[in-house]
């Protein structure tokens, strides 16, 4: 498998030829320029991404990731840890909103232990990869070491590998972890350099006084730590999460082999953040799904210069925005490849287009 170096070294540039043959269909199509607004120009990118003039989005996945958080011990969540492990089975049973999304979509979910503090070995449907069993608390030091960053990139490095192989045509991000918008906050105010309390949210529902004190844990585990904002593994290892890590490495992968991937809500988005600031180039492999109501999800769609395709008040994460999001996807480029163009259905152009 290769490791992450390798794989930030093989992503490429999008596919100028592509994207021109598929710009160049989008004018013959039997509509008006422009008619179908961005579902024109998201089907231009899947060309350029996919290397394909005509893409097809048939075999579809979500990749979940699944961690705990040490930093759930300083009051930061208005949920405990055990439900982690609980959403987990309950992801694997069929029964989470992810797996009905899902199911509408046609897209298989794929749930990784990451970093849950708890025992699934016995839990069958789930890729045991577990790191370590949660993060240790990033407000007393680091959340991991630098080696354990490592191998949580590779979770998701190597599942991209393991999709591929048998045929994967786009990717959506998913997870799951009690606590984890503390450190994608943390994340997002490191590699950014704005204050937390610019970056913060309320998660799951904390109150006035909770939303306080998680700001003031996320600005104390910056203070503790000293991320270097210019090392993202090192802004991972010290103030990150091992599922944030994995969706890190799994976005990076599929660029890599030139998989659009699906970006969801406010982890993902630190989670792309960081694999943007590892390779440059990665934000035009990045379909942007919904706006999180979690106040730093803006921050990341302006680094990365992405517009969410739409705003439906979502914060559930588990992928849900993605997977809506990939049914957009597949419509543009179902638009593109299957619309008739003016000269095969009779058409003419001068009048549709007066």
């Amino acid at each position: 498998m290769p490791d992450l170096f390798t794989t930030i070294a093989a992503i490429q540039p999008l596919d100028a030829a592509a994207m021109a043959a598929a710009t160049a269909r989008q004018g013959m199509l039997t509509k008006p320029p422009l008619a179908l607004g961005r579902l024109e120009t998201l089907s231009i990118q899947l060309a350029g991404i996919t290397g394909v003039p005509l893409p097809r989005l048939a075999r579809k996945a979500v990749a979940v990731m699944a961690g705990d958080h040490g930093v759930t011990a300083e009051g930061v969540s208005a949920f405990p840890s055990e439900v982690t492990p609980q959403m987990v089975y309950n992801f694997v049973a069929g029964g989470a909103a992810i797996n009905v999304l899902s199911r509408q979509v046609g897209a298989r979910v794929v749930v990784t232990d990451v970093g849950v503090a708890a025992d699934l070995a016995g839990c069958d449907g789930v890729r045991h990869r577990k790191v370590r069993a949660g993060t240790a608390n990033m407000a007393t030091g680091p959340a991991m070491t630098r080696a354990e960053a490592l191998q949580a990139f590779q979770v998701g490095i190597d599942l991209v590998e393991e999709l591929a192989a048998d045929g994967l045509d786009i990717l959506a991000t998913g997870e799951m972890g009690i606590g984890n918008t503390t450190p994608s906050s943390a994340i997002i105010a490191a590699l950014t350099g704005l204050p937390a309390a610019r970056v913060t949210g309320r998660g799951t529902g904390v109150s006035d006084a909770g939303l306080a004190r998680k700001v003031e844990v996320i600005a104390r585990a910056l203070a503790v730590n000293a991320p270097d904002r210019d090392d993202p593994v090192d802004v991972m290892a010290k103030v990150g999460g091992l599922e944030i890590a994995a969706l890190a490495g799994a976005m990076l992968a599929a660029a890599a082999r030139r998989i659009p991937v699906v970006m969801d809500g406010f982890i993902s988005g630190a989670a792309a953040l960081t694999a943007a600031r590892l390779c440059r180039g990665m934000a035009d492999y990045i379909l942007p799904s919904h706006l999180s109501v979690e106040v730093g999800h803006q921050v990341v769609f302006a680094e990365l210069g992405l517009t969410p395709l739409f705003d439906l008040q979502m914060r559930l994460g588990e992928g849900t925005g993605a997977v809506l999001g990939i049914f957009l996807a597949d419509a543009a480029a179902r638009t593109l490849c299957e619309m008739a163009t003016f000269e095969s259905a009779g058409v003419a152009s001068e009048t549709v287009n007066a």
